[in-house]
């Protein structure tokens, strides 16, 4: 089994392909009701994204419940540049054999725009690749760490994502512009559960996990963190994708 948490669909759409490449089963942890039956796996991986050089709360949480098992394991975190020392936290949580990291297209248009069209593609293209390779090596149950941890990597999984989860999680800057038509959307697939329909429009939480779905999945355009993200493109990975990887 492949358990996996994903915001605008990169990891999403990793832990499918490696599911299809390992003849595996991906499961998105927020759709389980029960934590999973796991006396009999042959291997177990993990794939989210890196939030500010750490792992998802979301993913933490559901790691530390997870029974020890003696599967092979396997964390991969899809990430814009480098993740830190995020897996090797997460693997206090629960133990890994291998991890990996694989760079993907900018989804965080909170602080930055995303990327463009064909920075995307190039992107997506090379992690492809990387795929092919990374399932073979699980194929094989080879232990494995390759991961691009980056510089001050300690500090950065330390102090700097200690500071995101503690101040940069406020879900209060976002809101929906006059061209919401309340279709309920942003609502409906909120993995934190963040967002509710007052008299037609969204309204949000005190805090959410900054996954980014809300504000990039808006059929129009409408929803906006504070002002900086209106001059900004929207992503979500379906658009760059061949059907028969959708």
């Amino acid at each position: 089994m492949i358990f996996y948490f994903s915001g605008t669909g990169n990891s999403a759409w990793a832990a499918r392909q490696l599911a299809r490449l390992t003849d595996d089963t991906a499961c998105d942890i927020t759709h389980l009701n029960e934590l999973p039956d796991l006396t009999d796996a042959r291997q177990i991986g993990f794939v989210f994204p890196i939030y500010a050089w750490g792992v998802p709360g979301l993913m933490a949480d559901f790691a530390e419940k997870l029974p020890a098992t003696q599967a092979f394991t396997f964390g991969l975190c899809t990430c814009g540049e480098d993740a830190g020392h995020a897996i090797k936290r997460f693997s206090r949580l629960y133990p890994l054999s291998s991890s990996y990291s694989l760079v993907m297209p900018n989804n965080y248009i909170v602080g930055s725009d995303t990327d463009d069209a064909d920075e995307i593609l190039k992107k997506i293209a090379a992690a492809r690749e990387d795929l092919g390779r990374i399932s073979g090596e699980i194929r094989r149950q080879e232990k494995v760490y390759r991961v691009h941890e980056g510089a001050m990597a300690g500090l950065k999984s330390g102090l700097v994502n200690y500071g995101f989860n503690r101040f940069a999680r406020s879900a209060k800057p976002f809101f929906a512009g006059d061209s919401c038509n309340g279709c309920g959307l942003c609502a409906a697939n909120c993995p934190a559960h963040a967002i509710t329909l007052r008299e037609g429009k969204p309204v949000w939480a005190t805090q959410c996990y900054q996954c980014q779905r809300c504000i990039n999945e808006c059929p129009k355009q409408a929803i906006q963190y504070g002002k900086a993200t209106a001059a900004r493109r929207r992503y979500t990975i379906r658009g760059y994708l061949p059907q028969d990887e959708q």
